[in-house]
């Protein structure tokens, strides 16, 4: 029973062989007119479903390259539009840094703000310039507005800097007419994203009214005179009717600042023409 079958399929494929190659022949012999004519006739009766389906893929095939293409157009273009704010923001400190080198009176270097220097400590940061650039410890390093820290550790061409921000900070302080003295250093946060300062060691007769800017008062020999520091807000606390504390709100925030400048001369020269006043924060 399997056998016949077999032999009737073998048969059946024989004569499909050979009924194609006659279809061949004949297709050669015919006029070339009759062929195209033939072929006209297939193609817009029996072929039509099957070029119906081919030229859908083709559609099909050539949207997907299409859509494609405007994705990577749209991630391009947002890609770009992400990164037009930051370099904006970089632009505006670099032109800062440069008027800011223009005006100071004392030898210095311009750095960039690379990192900090340990992943567990926020208030060191790791500056471009070292040793070769002459940079030395307790050099003072400036923002375009202010007061950016202080050099800590030196290398060969990187150096670590404090933040003011830093536990262990501490800086003379005055007013503008050098009227009232005081002591700088970090006070805290006031609120998640807000630092502040500590203007202390006032005497009690002397007030400070809020908006009062506060600049580096030249004593100690680590930061010239007239380096701002920040604006006062209010009194902070009262010592027994001896001496005020006052709150005073940073000029610079050390996480926005990208470039500075690290003074060569700490102590020389009154560097308050060099700062604009009323400068906002940065």
């Amino acid at each position: 029973m399997t056998f016949a079958s077999e032999r009737t399929a073998s048969r059946r494929d024989t004569l499909i062989f050979v009924a194609c190659l006659l279809l061949a022949i004949i297709a050669r012999s015919v006029p070339r007119d009759w062929g195209f004519a033939v072929a006209s006739g297939f193609r817009s009766t029996l072929l039509v479903p099957f070029l119906a389906l081919q030229n859908q893929a083709e559609l099909t095939k050539t949207s997907r390259k299409r859509f494609a293409a405007v994705v990577t157009e749209r991630d391009s273009f947002a890609l770009l539009a992400d990164s037009v704010p930051a370099l904006r923001a970089e632009n505006d400190q670099l032109r800062a840094v440069l008027g800011l080198r223009g005006r100071l009176p004392v030898t210095h270097v311009a750095a960039e703000v690379l990192h900090q220097s340990l992943p567990t400590n926020a208030f060191m940061v790791t500056l471009s310039a070292g040793r070769a650039q002459g940079v030395r410890p307790l050099a003072p390093v400036l923002a375009p507005n202010g007061l950016f820290g202080v050099v800590d550790n030196v290398e060969a061409n990187t150096s670590v800097a404090m933040l003011w921000a830093h536990p262990d900070f501490r800086a003379s302080a005055m007013t503008l007419d050098g009227s009232v003295f005081g002591i700088v250093a970090p006070y805290g946060s006031r609120g998640p994203n807000e630092m502040l300062m500590e203007l202390s060691g006032i005497p009690y007769r002397e007030q400070v009214p809020p908006g009062t800017m506060v600049y580096t008062s030249g004593l100690g020999d680590v930061y010239p005179k007239g380096i701002p520091l920040g604006t006062v807000l209010e009194v902070g606390s009262e010592g027994a009717g001896w001496s005020r504390t006052y709150l005073v709100l940073p000029i610079v925030h050390p996480a926005q600042v990208s470039h500075v400048m690290i003074l060569l001369s700490g102590s020389a020269g009154d560097l308050r023409p060099a700062f604009p006043p009323k400068a906002p924060p940065q």
